[in-house]
Formats: C-alpha cells, structure tokens, sequence
C-alpha cells in the first residue's frame, strides 16, 4: 500500500520533492456504547484498514491535496493564508480544520505541502474515516515542521478540529483509538478523565468482523439528542453528575427513584453497559473470549431492550449471527438505527459462515450486507 501511494504521488505531483509516508487508522468500538456522555468506559481498538498519506514539503505557502478514493475531485489547491471553511472542498476540509488548530496553538508555518490521501476504510462502513484523515494530517504535519506536539494534545487537537470547524458534535474515543492504537490491543477508556489502560485481543480461533446493514442511520441524531436528555433526566434523579458514577447495585436500590419507566431502562443500559465494559477487559486480560463474547451479546440486548436504539435491521443482522454456531458474540456498534455490527466468528469456515448470516438477514429485511474481516492495529504513525 504505501508503494501504491508513492506511485500516486508522483503520477498526481510531477516534480515534487520525495514524499514521507504517514498510516492513521480507523476504528471499532468493541463494547461500551452510550456510555461516552454518561461518564463511562469505552473499549475500542484500532483497525489495520485506515489512511495513507504521502507528503512532500513546498518552498511556497501553497497547499496541493488530493485523494485517490474522490478522483473526481482532482487536486484540490489552497494558500495557508486563507483555510475558512468551504462547501466545495469536501474531505479536504478535514485537513483545513486540523492546519487551522495547530495556528491556534501557536504552531504555525509558512511553507505548505503536497499531499496524497488514499483510504481503505469502507466507504459508509461507519469505521471513522474522519478523524483518520484528521489524524494523518495532524501526524504529517507536526513532523514537517518539527512542532513536537505531544500525542495525546494532538489528539484532542483533531476531535476540537471536527467539533469547531467541521461542526460535528463528536467525542473523543474515535481520535483517542486512532492515536493512541495499540498492534493487537484495545483500550479501555474513561471519557471523562481520559485515564486509559490496554488489554490484549488475541482472538486465538476467532476473526473480528465488521457487517455493515446498508441501512442509512436515519433517526440516530435525533434520537441521540432523546437519549442523552432522558439519561441527564435520570442522573439528577439519582443526585449523581454522570450515570456511570454509579454500580448496578447502586442503581437497584435506587432505581424506584425514578418514576418514568423510560428514563429507568435508559439509565439502567448506561450502568449496566459501564459495568460489562470493565469486565470486557478483564475477560481478555485472562484469555477469556467466550465471556468476552457473551458480554458482546448482552450489550446488544441491552441496546435493543432499554436504549432502544436498534432497530430492524441491525437486530436482523445480529440475530443472523447469533444463529450460527461459529459466532461467539455479536453486537451493534456506533450510534444506532442502522450502521454497522461487530461479530467473533470462528476463522474455519468464515466465508461459510458469512455467507449464511447473509442469506438469513436478506431474507429479514431483503437487503444484503456488507462483511469486512478486520485486524487489530497500530495507531497513527509514520511508515518508515
């Protein structure tokens, strides 16, 4: 891959000094979902598919950026003097927002660069192509001028450049995964604090596999902001700042606090899914993945039974692998209300296997999904 993209380079910026190459993954949320804005745990790890970027210093204030995944879009020229937010420039802003938030930091730069992207994230596939780039971005171009930032400012550097200048309201667990990725490692993460530990994935027998349903995520927003009120509802019932300050036993003796059936399941899946999530990483701390697995399915239940925010075609689609006997664990991953699921499923017979969760979720909802066997990965790095 990172041939292929100093060929792309060279095709695209004829004459250009010799680029560097730099990879950013992307990312799956193993378990721990809804728990992010409820001050809880996280668990996700970085991926082997991601973005590559190759750079090559200019001598002018110029920056020259193309992306081999929109050719269509040709090569996309700007002056440093001027990176305000533009419609037309598409995935290209990503990168803008990034250069703009250093220049806030006081790491600024007179001298631009010619850029190659080239992803390979499956497009939709909800893996968080986004903060990849931006993560690329922020890597080359520290290195390019030497600014030292440390990872982890880097890293709330790029999820400020996606809620200021993008105007998308994400946390921090994507960019965190990204840069912080471990080779076959996922980390446990508090939101909140950002205090972080890593546990080992060694899958032994099992492949982890991301099956997208192709449904648009239609409602997710909307129902998101729902969500959230209902949990801060419960919160101030229970006389806590966070949800997730609290144990399931806490909540079973308080629970009848909370009058509104609603509200109580909702608060219930953000306590319970803080608790699974710990445990998650102690189960792959001992080599446990059939617990791991079983903690994967009684999140989604949760998710399905108290958050709500399922719906037919991921419980089609994880129901379809349920079904299967060579599937230890599969949940919804994301926000909801179509998106992606992530699945254990043993590596004899794989394609098999797939092909019958195929067959069974198209005879649900008459839609195909997609299958992508992923590996575990390093974070954001140059390759040397």
């Amino acid at each position: 891959m990172k041939k292929k993209v100093v060929n792309g380079f060279k095709e695209v910026f004829q004459g250009a000094k010799e680029p560097r190459v730099f990879f950013s993954p992307g990312r799956v949320n193993l378990i721990g979902e809804h728990t992010d804005y409820n001050g809880g745990y996280v668990f996700p790890c970085a991926l082997t598919v991601g973005t590559y970027v190759a750079v090559a210093p200019r001598d002018d204030n110029e920056l020259r950026l193309y992306s081999g995944n929109f050719e269509e879009k040709g090569t996309i020229s700007l002056d440093l003097t001027d990176l305000s937010y533009r419609e037309e420039h598409d995935w290209a802003n990503y990168v803008k927002g990034v250069i703009v938030k250093y220049a806030e930091l006081g790491h600024t730069a007179t001298t631009g660069f010619d850029a190659y992207f080239y992803g390979n994230i499956p497009n939709g596939a909800g893996l968080s192509s986004s903060a990849s780039i931006e993560l690329a971005t922020a890597i080359a171009w520290d290195s390019l001028h030497s600014f030292g930032l440390d990872r982890i400012p880097m890293v709330q550097l790029c999820q400020r450049a996606e809620n200021e200048y993008i105007g998308v309201n994400c946390g921090i667990m994507d960019q965190f995964a990204i840069g912080m990725g471990k080779d076959q490692q996922a980390i446990l993460l508090d939101c909140d604090t950002l205090d972080y530990s890593y546990a080992p994935v060694e899958l032994g027998d099992y492949k982890l596999v991301i099956a997208n349903t192709n449904k648009r995520r239609g409602l997710a927003d909307s129902k998101y902001n729902e969500r959230r009120g209902e949990c801060e509802q419960a919160a101030s019932i229970l006389g806590v700042d966070h949800l997730c300050e609290l144990t399931p036993a806490d909540f079973e003796e308080k629970k009848s606090l909370i009058e509104d059936a609603t509200v109580q399941k909702r608060a219930k899946h953000a306590i319970y899914e803080n608790a699974r999530t710990v445990k998650a990483q102690k189960a792959l701390e001992e080599g446990d993945i059939a617990e791991f697995g079983e903690l994967m399915n009684a999140s989604h239940i949760s998710l399905r039974d108290d958050y709500e925010v399922t719906g037919q075609h991921l419980d089609a689609l994880v129901q379809a692998a349920w079904d299967q006997p060579e599937v230890i664990g599969s949940r919804m991953t994301g926000a909801g209300f179509g998106g992606c699921t992530v699945s254990l499923v043993k590596k004899s017979g794989i394609d098999d296997t797939l092909t019958r969760i195929s067959k069974h979720y198209e005879q649900a909802v008459g839609m195909k999904p997609d299958f992508y066997i992923v590996g575990i990965g390093d974070g954001t790095k140059e390759l040397v």
